[in-house]
């Protein structure tokens, strides 16, 4: 799981920005937590303070070590504008059963690398400067005869030796590339949908859900939204379309659900395809088309979700509220750090208190 990340000259994070998952100790809404470790945390902040970005730079990762989807557009305008800084440098702590490892990597743009460095419980593993060709190139038995011949900076020398050596050569370095093939990043926007880590391909929404054979169960999460509609797939052309049927006729479900319909479509999708899977999955502005009962009820699901750590990036305070989260698990973002409730005031935190209402008057500094 991932434990911490740090960010620098990246976008608008001109210096070094961290986001600390290290939970504290609360005997309420345990399954949030996992190992000591946040599990399932709410963002929040003003417009403009980087939360997307945030999101971005989590998932630069998956650039150069594995070779699910991408999406280049949100990468274009790569290093920050307010610096002098070459580089973007990014650091990611896990926690792998006992083994705690760092990975850190700086890169002149999403596709060129800089330097690469793992440490495993505090030991230097690798590190390997692309420009300098220098450093500790593989410091491990098993990585002595690997004939590594790097054709330039593009190519990664983690994921070089996770692709080149047999299964669990080195434990960490799977685990590691193996969780960032899991990573998933999804929002709903109006102009449509977008995703990017975890599979290739896009695929209809529509035909994954016929083939889940899962309709009469996303009828009932409809209805749990307060949304009554009787579905059914027709054969048109040989696709299958899925269709909402009335008492006087029947419509396309896509061509007449509203914003928020398909929203709670593109999460059910979601849900019942990668959810089991994923180890990180980051949903954007996740409930910007829900009413706040949807989106409260799309948080219970996702608490229930043991498997996969999740953060959530959202405006809505009804969610803040001990019911859903707790003050270890969300978190208040501003341009220049982010931090917890409960590391925001010096105030103690119990169960009874309404956190949106201290949020609202100004309890938590920012």
């Amino acid at each position: 799981m991932l434990k911490s990340f740090s960010v620098e000259n990246f976008h608008g994070f001109d210096k070094k920005f961290t986001l600390n998952l290290e939970a504290n100790e609360y005997e309420f809404n345990e399954e949030l937590v996992k190992n000591k470790l946040v599990t399932k945390a709410l963002i929040y902040g003003k417009n403009g303070v980087g939360k997307s970005s945030l999101g971005f730079a989590l998932f630069d990762i998956i650039f150069h070590l594995t070779d699910k989807q991408k999406n280049q557009n949100h990468y274009e305008n790569y290093l920050n504008l307010k610096t002098n800084k070459k580089i973007a440098t990014f650091t990611y702590n896990f926690k792998f059963d006992k083994d705690e490892v760092l990975y850190k990597y700086s890169k002149i743009d999403v596709n060129n690398l800089y330097e690469e460095q793992i440490d495993v419980n505090g030991e230097t593993l690798l590190k390997y400067n692309y420009f300098e060709k220098t450093g500790n190139f593989v410091n491990h038995p098993l990585l002595k005869n690997l004939n590594i011949d790097l054709p330039d900076n593009k190519l990664s020398i983690v994921k070089y030796i996770y692709k080149n050596t047999p299964t669990n050569t080195v434990e960490v370095i799977s685990k590691l590339v193996s969780f960032c093939e899991k990573m998933l990043w999804y929002r709903s926007l109006s102009q449509g949908n977008e995703y990017f880590g975890y599979t290739n391909g896009t695929g209809r929404l529509t035909e994954k859900l016929y083939e889940s054979g899962k309709i009469s169960d996303f009828e009932m999460f409809l209805k749990e939204n307060d949304l009554d509609y009787k579905l059914g797939f027709e054969s048109i052309n040989g696709i299958n379309e899925l269709f909402v049927y009335f008492d006087n006729g029947k419509a396309n479900f896509m061509k007449v659900a509203s914003t928020g319909t398909k929203a709670l479509f593109l999460y059910y999708v979601w849900s019942i395809t990668a959810f089991n899977d994923v180890s990180l999955l980051f949903i954007d502005k996740f409930d910007a088309f829900f009413h706040f009962e949807s989106a409260a009820s799309i948080v219970k699901r996702l608490n229930k979700c043991t498997n996969m750590q999740v953060i959530l990036t959202s405006h809505n305070t009804y969610l803040m509220q001990n019911a859903l989260t707790r003050p270890d698990c969300c978190y208040i973002m501003t341009q220049n750090r982010i931090s917890s409730l409960r590391n925001a005031t010096n105030k103690e935190i119990r169960e009874a208190h309404n956190l949106e209402k201290m949020y609202v008057n100004g309890a938590f500094n920012e």
